[in-house]
């Protein structure tokens, strides 16, 4: 079966491929671990991948200086799927400035300002974030075996914080649309992403995932978020990459991946592992994940201009010992 959409023809995969089973997975721990990979005090996981070299190509993808957003915005007030209601507080405002004798953040007189503090939560469903190598833990373990007690409530993350990423990320994206692949405008949440939609994904597009690349891919959940508004739940059931793909993303060399979901599927199917993609994922391999994209806007801007690779350029938030960040993901053309 086959639908053609905007110019590109598509194949629809057959029979779902055979999962992996929950002790497969859990051997992955050791099978597809990084540990000592790239020196005893390594932070920087599959980010190892990315070279000078690759950073000089990927800036030759730009041809036009159109740059998209990949991020959702950052709402305050309850939002589907957020951990925490975000919050802002404004410590000083423009009300009352024409008033006589009014002080302000700029004393008394003409001059005025604003500011607030905002709070939140950035792990969950909801805000376009990072992942860094703190965030989870596997018996007891970080990545690179460093021990879960070096995140603590007082500290935070004494090691693999988000400063690993302090210069940034600058490299080739690739984005592999599987909505458009199955010829639909969101996946069912039954329909998982195994390596063989990923190939076919790339066969259709004319690209190929190369060592060092940032991976995305949409579900289409972020369409359906935008259509339904307020009313869009994002603990709903959800598709996402199933487990079978951490072997394809060790193979290839990615050195991150993105989604318009929090990359594994909801439910995953999984009881022990129930996050696969993010357990060992981050702890096993070292992989940074961002959860969450944005990715209908760059989806539109591929398809017009049939082209699925493009400069990806990323900078999370200086925080000191903090498990992620944050971030506006840019797709430049």
């Amino acid at each position: 079966m086959k639908h053609n959409v905007n110019k590109v023809t598509y194949k629809v995969r057959g029979d779902m491929p055979t999962p992996p089973s929950e002790e497969q997975i859990i051997d992955w721990f050791e099978d597809l671990s990084n540990w000592g990979r790239w020196g005893d005090d390594d932070r920087l996981g599959t980010l190892n991948h990315l070279t000078a070299a690759k950073r000089v190509s990927a800036a030759k993808l730009v041809r036009e200086g159109l740059s998209i957003s990949c991020s959702w915005d950052i709402r305050t007030g309850q939002q589907p799927g957020a951990t925490v209601e975000s919050q802002r507080y404004m410590l000083s405002t423009g009300l009352g400035l024409d008033e006589e004798g009014r002080r302000g953040l700029m004393g008394a007189g003409r001059a005025g300002g604003a500011q607030e503090f905002i709070g939140m939560v950035f792990h969950g469903l909801d805000v376009t974030h990072l992942d860094s190598l703190a965030h989870l833990f596997w018996d007891g373990k970080m990545y690179g075996g460093v021990p879960s007690s070096l995140v603590s409530d007082r500290q935070g993350a004494l090691k693999h914080d988000v400063l690993a990423l302090r210069d940034g990320v600058t490299t080739r994206g690739v984005l592999l649309d599987i909505a458009r692949l199955r010829g639909v405008e969101v996946l069912d949440p039954a329909d998982h992403i195994y390596p063989e939609d990923l190939e076919a994904a790339e066969e259709a597009a004319g690209v190929r995932c190369e060592p060092g690349d940032v991976l995305l891919v949409r579900t289409g959940e972020g369409g359906a978020r935008l259509r339904e508004k307020k009313s869009y739940n994002a603990n709903k059931p959800r598709s996402g990459y199933q487990a079978a793909c951490l072997p394809w993303l060790a193979d290839r060399g990615i050195s991150m991946i993105g989604s318009d979901v929090a990359q594994d599927p909801t439910p995953s199917g999984y009881k022990n592992v129930s996050m696969p993609i993010h357990m060992v994922g981050i702890v096993a391999m070292g992989l940074w994940l961002i959860d969450n994209c944005q990715l209908e806007d760059l989806a539109d801007a591929c398809s017009q201009k049939d082209r699925w690779e493009f400069q990806f350029m990323l900078s999370p938030i200086r925080f000191q010992g903090v498990t992620g960040s944050p971030v506006n993901p840019l797709a430049i053309f």
